[in-house]
């Protein structure tokens, strides 16, 4: 069982590879955790509140198999020193921890996954840079791009949105339930996510289904979240809830 990391979740303990302790778990090949994955957080450097340790051994012991770094006020020293925290905290709890953006400090920082926007690096580019080792995640806003994705060997996972305008992405239009509908008929083997304004998360009967049910309606079973864990007053609670409601479906 992960030790208690406080809130509601506390207790949940991640599937392990058989043979391998949880602390040894870091060296199983990404691809394979990308498979068994459902909850992927991207993350600030929660500077103000000086609690980024605290708030990623809360959220990784309760449900999140994969975490990003993504905070565009860091320079490339301060992003490397932060990427090595997270990478051990990532490997207390058996996690993935990905690089956004940024080739040059995914291989500086040995980082077992790097993801790319479609302005960014191409995978034929990422691939040189850095070998196949890395676990390579591409962001697309249209079936064509998304089929592309699917299509190139050299992308592991794919994300699919952003589903709903959100200020994490200002200026990019949402694509809307649609898109997400025609990816999930085509059955992709690469696994693929959700993104984008998944944040109204909560359940409540008397309110309609909620963003994550319509997302889970439409046909994704893994989703990317920002601040349904990050502005949440209890962020353990808040990932195991998540977690727990995507194990359902």
């Amino acid at each position: 069982m992960v030790p208690d990391a406080g809130g509601a979740g506390a207790g949940w303990s991640r599937p392990g590879p058989a043979g391998r302790s949880r602390l040894d778990s870091g060296a199983v090949d990404p691809r394979t955790r990308l498979a068994d994955a459902r909850l992927y957080l991207c993350t600030d450097a929660r500077e103000a509140s000086g609690d980024l340790a605290a708030f990623l051994h809360a959220v990784l012991g309760n449900g999140v198999d994969v975490v990003q770094l993504r905070d565009k006020s860091l320079d490339a020293a301060r992003e490397i020193e932060l990427q090595a925290l997270v990478a051990r905290v990532a490997a207390e709890h058996g996690a993935l921890w990905a690089v956004n953006d940024r080739a040059d400090v995914a291989g500086l920082t040995g980082a077992p996954a790097v993801h790319m926007g479609q302005d960014d690096l191409s995978p034929a580019q990422v691939t040189a840079l850095l070998g196949e080792g890395p676990a390579l995640g591409r962001s697309t806003h249209a079936f064509g791009e998304a089929m592309a994705a699917e299509a190139d060997p050299r992308v592991d996972y794919f994300c699919v949105g952003p589903l709903w305008s959100t200020p994490t992405k200002p200026g990019r239009p949402a694509v809307g339930l649609g898109l997400l509908r025609e990816v999930a008929d085509t059955k992709p083997a690469t696994p693929w996510f959700a993104i984008g304004g998944i944040d109204d998360v909560t359940r409540d009967d008397d309110a309609g289904p909620t963003r994550l049910d319509q997302v889970l309606e439409a046909g994704a079973r893994r989703v990317v979240v920002v601040r349904a864990i990050t502005r949440a007053a209890d962020p353990g609670a808040a990932a195991a809830a998540l977690r727990r409601r995507l194990d359902e479906a």
